[in-house]
């Protein structure tokens, strides 16, 4: 293995078959049943493929699904804190047979057979309250769990095609390559940081502070599917490039995407996202507030505190956890709630809201909120 930390559960899964019997199996899955996934599973059965979601071989059985709601761990007491299930209507888990083998597809092609080691009715609203920590109808997660089906399918996945995608492809790098990039640039302890946003001179300045202490930066992005209002995957990589460009040093950082689709489940998402990155290679992760969070359904702080919940060895990669920092007038420089003495009149900070109504309007957020270029990025989209 080439970089120095092992993947979850010790073994860095590939479920890609090759050669002959890549062909068999091709030739086999125009007589089996066939399922069209949507943009989760797709994005879910990729990262199975590519170990990614490591030690999940395939998606998830009714005992692994309830000890994961429940108890944010695998049956086998492994950590692992959101559900990986293949979710479908009664109509469809009716028609199949545990013990048969099912093609899954994108609409276009097969991608994988999976063996149908069960069939089982999960409970949605258990699922949201524990998982989501709400039944709200406004939260996307929630909403997205309540309009999918009733009942989930499990069993391994013997991947034929990976997913084909049009977008990002220099950036869009495995877990193996990753690792191998890491090793061949001598990194060590890396740092990986997990966006869905365009990265603002608060995100740079945690990055920069966690780059002071390991030896190199991924800039990790979220590019699968993210909410409607969210900003373009296609907006942020422009910003992340010239960015990254610009103002970071090149030997010691590095972009690359994640293919994750975001469940916006706070606390635990933060959990999943650490062991993701740890698969990936990564040694350390930056935590910030409210990490994976949406609207004000989960405390600034508890995607941190969840960290707590299980002993630091269990976890296996390093969260660095950060406060809340922003550009001080007083400091005159960039700094947090945990280096800055001083009251909120001197700190330069705008929400979200304020920043994409200041765009629309094609007006410039202060120079010590947002790098000039990312701004001219954002306002050129907005126009657009």
């Amino acid at each position: 293995m080439h970089a120095a930390i092992p993947a979850h559960g010790g073994t860095l899964i590939n479920r890609v078959v090759e050669d002959s019997k890549k062909d068999e199996l091709l030739k086999k899955s125009s007589t089996l049943p066939q399922i069209v996934l949507d943009e989760r599973a797709l994005s879910d059965l990729d990262m199975i493929a590519s170990g990614a979601l490591s030690p999940l071989t395939g998606f998830m059985n009714q005992a692994d699904y309830l000890s994961v709601v429940e108890s944010m761990r695998l049956k086998n007491g492994l950590p692992w804190t959101i559900p990986v299930t293949l979710t479908v209507s009664e109509e469809q888990a009716k028609k199949l047979k545990e013990g048969q083998e099912i093609a899954l597809s994108d609409g276009k092609e097969v991608l994988a057979i999976l063996e149908l080691s069960e069939k089982y009715h999960f409970d949605k609203e258990k699922e949201a309250s524990l998982v989501y920590r709400t039944t709200d109808q406004a939260h996307p997660g929630v909403a997205a769990l309540r309009e999918g089906g009733d009942w989930n399918l499990a069993g391994e996945v013997h991947v034929l095609n990976r997913v084909k995608y049009s977008d990002f492809l220099p950036y869009r790098l495995d877990p193996v390559d990753l690792r191998k990039a890491f090793h061949d640039k001598s990194w060590k302890r890396i740092v990986a940081f997990q966006t869905r946003n365009p990265i603002h001179r608060a995100h740079e300045y945690l990055q920069k502070c966690a780059l002071e202490t390991v030896d190199g930066l991924l800039v990790h992005p979220l590019v699968g599917k993210t909410k409607s209002d969210d900003i373009p995957a296609d907006v942020r990589m422009k910003s992340y490039e010239i960015l990254l460009e610009k103002y970071y040093p090149k030997n010691r950082t590095m972009l690359a995407v994640n293919p994750a689709f975001m469940r916006y489940a706070g606390p635990r998402e933060a959990i999943f996202h650490a062991l993701i990155r740890k698969n990936y290679g990564c040694t350390h992760f930056i935590v910030g507030r409210d990490h994976a969070g949406v609207g004000n359904y989960y405390g600034t702080f508890d995607a941190h505190y969840i960290f707590d919940e299980f002993e630091p060895e269990e976890i296996g990669i390093t969260p660095m956890f950060f406060d809340h920092s922003f550009y001080c007038k007083s400091c005159d420089g960039m700094a947090s709630y945990k280096t800055c003495p001083h009251d909120s009149a001197s700190h330069v900070t705008l929400s979200g809201t304020k920043v994409r109504e200041m765009l629309q309007k094609g007006e410039v957020p202060p120079k010590e909120f947002s790098r000039p270029e990312v701004v001219q990025i954002l306002i050129d989209s907005m126009k657009k």
